[in-house]
């Protein structure tokens, strides 16, 4: 069975989570509460999330500060945000949005049919990435546990390869469709250059991948965690 995703939701009214939680439903996905910036970060320590959906306007902590540190730490940086907000200052605010590490801000009251195609995207990147790591970490193991690198098994590992550069390529096209569609949306660089840094991630890998090839030498250690 396929674990799902899951989806962190966060903002200080009960009311506004309820909505939230009634456009996603249909992603059968997991969805978490958090109604402060504090609540987001403590649950942020122990799950892995495929998106973060963050309320700018909160008493204490608010959307930019909570973004803040969820961009310093190392465990959380890459996490997609959108922020949503009920108040739209202009030029200057939505900026700010993007600066604090969104990939997309959108205004209340919003369309739930286009956030629910933008939350989808980011959780197929994920599950796709997880599915990728998975079987990168399975081809680790199985390299690692054979003192011939294969010798005598050639027909599994580049079985293996192959469905692993397979999974990769579609992981690549999810993420170029994501990067036009932000450059679409919104000229602001620092959506786009969101999307570009999770590029760089995939090509890392790919590089990975190829060193993996029969005759490219010994590149299983350069397969990244």
């Amino acid at each position: 069975m396929v674990q799902k995703a899951k989806i962190l939701l966060v903002d200080d009214r009960p009311e506004n989570l309820l909505a939230l939680e009634a456009i996603l439903s249909a992603l059968d996905q997991t969805l978490v509460r958090a109604s402060s910036g504090e609540e987001a970060l403590k649950a942020l320590l122990t799950d892995d999330f495929a998106v973060i959906l963050l309320d700018v306007q909160m008493p204490g902590m608010d959307g930019f500060e909570t973004a803040a540190h969820i961009k310093r730490r190392e465990r959380t940086r890459d996490i997609p945000i959108i922020f949503l907000t009920a108040i739209n200052h202009g030029p200057h605010h939505t900026f700010r949005g993007y600066a604090a590490g969104a990939v997309d801000y959108i205004s209340k009251p919003f369309d739930p049919w286009v956030l629910r195609a933008k939350v989808s995207v980011f959780v197929e990147l994920y599950m796709k990435n997880c599915k990728l790591r998975e079987q990168a970490a399975l081809l680790r193991l199985q390299l690692e546990g054979d003192p011939n690198g294969g010798a005598g098994h050639e027909k599994e590992p580049a079985g293996l390869l192959a469905e692993l550069s397979a999974r990769l390529a579609a992981v690549e096209e999810q993420a170029e469709a994501l990067s036009k569609q932000l450059d679409d949306e919104s000229a602001d660089a620092a959506a786009v250059a969101t999307a570009a840094h999770l590029e760089r991630k995939l090509t890392g890998l790919r590089r990975a991948l190829d060193a993996l090839e029969p005759g490219a030498g010994s590149g299983a250690a350069a397969l990244p965690s």
